[in-house]
């Protein structure tokens, strides 16, 4: 099976930065085969794609409110996904949620994805 260990989150001030990382492992996980994700929850919201990076890392996928302030990007020597968001604001105050899969997926998708970990709770205050 596929373990999915999110790190990084935090309460931040608005305007502030955060590196989220997320380290895959398992016995016969090929972690250069997936593709990856970021995903968040909101209180009383439903979860929603952040970010996600193919699994070559030859092109990633970002919300229109990610762009320009959040980057996904992988290690495959390290088989850790990151996320680097700036200029964080308030309304991205949510858990954040790393997210693999394999094969032909819909990457925005939450649906598609089939490997999930317990999740990284980001606060940002105004």
């Amino acid at each position: 099976q596929v373990q999915l260990v999110e790190s990084g989150g935090g309460l931040v001030q608005a305007g502030g930065s955060l590196r989220l990382s997320c380290a895959a492992s398992g016995p016969t996980f090929a972690f250069s085969r997936y593709a990856m994700a970021w995903f968040r929850q909101a209180p009383g919201k439903e979860r929603e794609f952040v970010a996600a990076i193919s699994w070559s890392g030859s092109t990633t996928y970002s919300t229109n409110s990610a762009k320009g302030r959040f980057t996904i990007s992988r290690d495959t020597a390290k088989n850790t996904v990151y996320l680097q968001m700036n200029s964080l604001k308030p309304e991205d105050t949510a858990v954040y949620y790393c997210a693999a899969e394999i094969g032909t997926l819909t990457y925005s998708n939450h649906y598609d994805y089939g490997f999930w970990g317990q999740g990284t709770q980001v606060t940002v205050s105004s």
